[in-house]
């Protein structure tokens, strides 16, 4: 009797735990809110450019966790400092993945790229030779002089337009810019530089700055098919057409730079061996120990990712904060002050200056604010389901963080949209979830150290070497243009000439 009593009460609690089981497995998923949508499109006719902005005001409507169907992929969009910090700690491994877009396939090497590689064993091993060979301190200590060397070849060339003068010139910056953070970024990578008159070979820098040029409009461009995969039957408005010839004309560049410095090696190697290698150099070295893994893709996929994460992003930070600058001349002066009482008149700011000038810092940390180099971080993918602050996120969904909109969040900021540096002046690493233009968890940007020095030393050195001043009495234009990078809609045109007290240094550089 007692073994029946014990039989039929263990069916009833296994009967009831699975009714339990299932019921909870049948209960509906608490998804984040969502604006109304379109049959097959879902949310897409909403998506414009400005999409930061977009998303920002979508956000203000339905909420910081934002649910979107981009065509065929779902989407959350977050605009919350607890939200990114519950992402990417409790769920960074969850949001580990890149989604698979057309540009990764065509132009980051089937998806091999660092930036763009699915989360796994060969994304470790990419992530740690940037990391540890490519972008540690120890070598970017190597690549100091480099650095030098082009921070004061290109002041001596913007000295060169000013003159003596008392006078003002004027001066447009982007492409100038553009030339700096290009020339630094491929004498690390290659030894070689493609802008200026001194260029050794013209033909090839012309086909550099075309290939660049492209590729960087190609990232940026943002790809219907991607979440209409229909639309690739077509080649809606011929991109993916543009990736293939682009992609091509790249990966010959690249592998002819590579074949140059693996003939180098192979002659020189005895040499150089203990002397500071190029970038391609260091990545043949792991060629030579396992040449099945370490292909020629791989380290084009390399040099593809350090040229774009290094360029546009380091130009369109200097380019906003010199607009933000000439827009408040006060905070000029303040970090002009800084600089003379930190470094003086008798030499130029070096890199091991910028650490001390700390409203300078600050003024980088408020533009960044401002004008993020990605407003929209590089886009996660979810590998499993997961919850974000008690909603349920499906397997195989794509996030945004919008860190535009986390910047400018009256709620976590005082006065969101003023350009104010002392607001970082005290700045807590608590804060940190609220202040995200790098990224967060273990797929943030690996740049961090090489943007913080080069963008510190040439705001400095601008600061310290020129006087700066508006074309007119209108303010510079603010404005947004498009692309993944955020450059300014209007390139910053300005006026500039040499400061009397720095002629001494700047004449016979």
């Amino acid at each position: 009797m007692e073994a029946n009593t014990i039989t039929w009460l263990s069916l009833s609690l296994l009967f009831t735990l699975s009714l339990i089981y299932k019921l909870r497995k049948q209960s509906p998923r608490r998804c984040p809110p969502s604006p109304p949508s379109l049959p097959l499109i879902g949310h897409l006719h909403l998506l414009k450019q400005p999409f930061h902005r977009v998303l920002q005001d979508l956000s203000d409507k339905h909420g910081p966790i934002l649910s979107l169907s981009i065509g065929s992929r779902p989407m959350v969009v977050i605009s919350s400092p607890t939200a990114v910090r519950e992402c990417f700690t409790k769920n960074d491994i969850a949001f580990a993945n890149r989604p698979r877009l057309l540009s990764g396939k065509y132009m980051n090497y089937n998806y091999t790229g660092v930036a763009v590689a699915s989360y796994g064993h060969h994304w470790r091993n990419m992530r740690r030779i940037a990391t540890t060979e490519l972008l540690s301190n120890h070598r970017l200590n190597a690549y100091l002089n480099i650095r030098v060397q082009e921070l004061k070849l290109w002041v001596k060339n913007l000295y060169g337009e000013t003159g003596e003068s008392s006078d003002f010139v004027r001066l447009e910056m982007q492409s100038k810019l553009n030339e700096l953070s290009f020339n630094t970024v491929m004498r690390m990578v290659s030894g070689k530089r493609y802008f200026g008159v001194d260029v050794e070979d013209v033909e090839e820098a012309r086909e550099f700055r075309e290939i660049m040029k492209e590729l960087l409009h190609l990232s940026g461009a943002s790809n219907p098919a991607d979440f209409l995969p229909i639309l690739r039957l077509f080649d809606y408005q011929g991109l993916e057409k543009r990736m293939v010839k682009a992609s091509g004309r790249a990966d010959l560049f690249l592998q002819n730079l590579i074949d140059c410095e693996r003939e180098r090696r192979a002659s020189r190697w005895p040499e150089e061996k203990h002397g500071n290698k190029t970038m391609i150099q260091s990545l043949l070295s792991f060629q030579e120990s396992q040449p099945q893994y370490y292909s020629d893709d791989i380290i084009k996929g390399h040099v593809l990712t350090m040229l774009a994460a290094g360029t546009d992003t380091t130009t369109g930070t200097i380019e906003w904060a010199m607009s933000l600058l000439l827009n408040h001349p006060t905070i000029m002066d303040k970090a002009w002050s800084e600089i003379r009482e930190c470094v003086g008149e008798s030499r130029l700011v070096e890199e091991g200056d910028v650490s001390s000038l700390k409203y300078v810092e600050a003024i980088i940390y408020e533009t960044l604010r401002l004008f993020p180099v990605a407003p929209l971080l590089v886009p996660h993918e979810s590998s499993e389901e997961c919850r974000i602050e008690g909603f349920d996120i499906p397997k195989g969904t794509m996030l945004l963080v919008n860190a535009w909109a986390i910047h400018r969040d009256p709620q976590l900021w005082e006065d969101p949209t003023s350009f104010r540096p002392e607001r970082f002046l005290n700045w807590e690493a608590a804060e940190s979830h609220k202040w995200v233009p790098f990224g967060v968890g273990r797929r943030a940007c690996p740049g961090v150290a090489l943007a913080h020095r080069v963008v510190g030393l040439t705001l400095a050195t601008l600061i310290q070497c020129f006087e700066w001043q508006r074309v007119g009495e209108e303010p510079i234009d603010l404005s947004e243009g498009t692309g993944i990078t955020m450059p300014k809609a209007i390139p910053l045109v300005a006026m500039c000439r040499a400061r009397s007290s720095m002629l001494h240094l700047l004449s016979p550089l």
